[in-house]
């Protein structure tokens, strides 16, 4: 029996002309470990993407935007990544990191660079290439932050 693709829900959260992206854990177990990413995860049994999406934001910032547009599902034979983006209209203290390793607002062309800082790691960290991709489509979309 062939592998199924896993399928997520993931999530390019627009903030004051900024990108909001988490540091994953630094646990080698998972995927792209101390890796920064967008904020998403893994559909549940019977749970479409538009629910997941909406979950896994609450578990891991404790924010939902109130609109969460699809932006599109990008298919590789490991995973189905099902994309959406949205406004984040609180104020960025009052997120609250649930999930990973620190959290940050990083430009266009931070994101373009590859790797971004992180006060809470000390370092520059790498972005994973997949989310890297998928967000600079996004903005070479003409897709607006305002």
């Amino acid at each position: 029996m062939e592998n199924q693709p896993v399928e997520v829900a993931i999530g390019i959260l627009l903030y004051q002309e900024k990108i909001l992206l988490q540091l994953r854990d630094n646990i080698p177990t998972i995927i792209y470990p101390g890796c920064w990413a967008m904020f998403g995860g893994h559909l549940e049994p019977n749970e479409n993407p538009d629910e997941t999406i909406l979950r896994e934001l609450a578990e891991e910032i404790g924010y939902v935007p109130p609109k969460m547009t699809k932006f599109r599902t990008f298919t590789s034979p490991e995973v189905i990544r099902h994309v959406y983006y949205g406004h984040v209209e609180c104020e960025f203290d009052q997120l609250i990191l649930g999930e990973g390793w620190d959290m940050g607002l990083w430009t266009p062309e931070d994101i373009q660079k590859g790797e971004l800082y992180s006060a809470k790691a000390r370092e520059f960290r790498p972005l994973g290439s997949p989310h890297q991709e998928i967000i600079m489509e996004f903005i070479h979309q003409n897709h607006t932050f305002g």
